[in-house]
């Protein structure tokens, strides 16, 4: 008996989320200037989608209180889609005012992660959405959704499928119907995403998933090959896997849309990206920030790059 024939898509989309995920981890202020450079050497390897930050209150995350300035800052980069990331109804009027066309809202797969990250029941979060799509309705801005530790979370285990489907239903009430599963904590697996993928897109086929993979772990490539094979073809990821959640233990950086990008086109997928100009973005960010969050492709080089051959051959035996 033949084995069915995996689904795998000739083009994808990556999201680039450094701007976002990445800066809000680093607790040394990261000038605005900075920042602007930042995104503009992203936009220059072809990368179409840009993270470009989230209108989160200054207390909670200081690294992006200047928000309203990096965006006004990069609004001229034709070509190059943005979002942000809005917790509430006053970060969707502040993303909007500032001329964001596309917002992501935020709910947990469990109360627990809820509480420690909104500070409130996910049934609750859900409810105080629908003011912020409205708005959003209102002003012709893209909504997207979003779930975290949909594959795991770090104070209760493995999350049931009826939460992940009862978020769902309720996003799908408010007309939202492209939604990011995040693995925000790394404790997803390929068979898990696969399955989950599978049962999702029957339920909901309507609705346009992507995926937000932390690589805690080391599952995340994995992990984004099962999803590609189900269909999916927009991914999130971090230049030089930069990145994490300050509301949950342990969680790493996203995967480096270096490893990602360079994974997809030994696939012969295309990404639209220049992988050579995304290296030397890279190592700018590296040397910019001090630090990356465990590139492969940064520290070893693409396939391509060979090394000279040996000049002695030495006969053995």
């Amino acid at each position: 008996m033949q084995n069915k024939k995996k689904f795998v898509p000739e083009q994808v989309n990556i999201w680039e989320v450094l701007p976002r995920d990445g800066f809000q981890m680093e607790e040394k202020w990261i000038p605005t200037e900075e920042k602007v450079r930042i995104i503009r050497g992203l936009a220059s390897t072809g990368i179409k989608h840009i993270e470009v930050t989230s209108f989160v209150h200054p207390r909670a995350i200081p690294q992006l209180r200047d928000a309203e300035e990096v965006v006004k800052q990069v609004q001229d980069l034709d070509g190059v889609k943005f979002r942000a990331l809005v917790p509430n109804l006053r970060g969707a009027e502040r993303a909007i005012n500032s001329g964001m066309k596309k917002i992501k809202i935020l709910l947990s797969a469990t109360d627990s992660h809820s509480l420690s990250n909104s500070n409130c029941l996910v049934s609750e979060a859900q409810k105080d959405h629908l003011p912020i799509v409205e708005l959003a309705r209102k002003y012709g801005v893209e909504v997207g959704g979003s779930i975290a530790v949909a594959f795991g979370c770090p104070y209760e285990g493995k999350v049931p499928l009826e939460k992940i489907l009862s978020i769902l239903e309720g996003y799908k009430n408010m007309g939202v119907t492209e939604v990011s599963l995040a693995d925000t904590v790394g404790m997803g697996n390929p068979k898990q995403v696969s399955e989950m993928l599978s049962i999702l897109r029957k339920l909901f086929p309507s609705f346009k998933f992507t995926l937000h993979l932390h690589n805690t772990r080391g599952m995340a490539l994995a992990n984004a090959v099962a999803a590609l094979e189900q269909g999916v073809t927009d991914f999130d990821s971090s230049t030089t896997g930069l990145g994490g959640c300050p509301y949950a233990p342990n969680a790493a950086g996203n995967i480096p849309t270096e490893d990602l990008t360079h994974a997809f086109h030994e696939m012969g997928i295309q990404t639209g990206i220049n992988l050579d100009s995304l290296l030397d973005v890279a190592r700018d960010i590296k040397n910019t920030i001090g630090h990356d969050g465990g590139s492969f492709i940064l520290k070893a080089g693409p396939n391509s790059r060979l090394h000279a051959k040996p000049k002695n051959q030495i006969k053995l035996g």
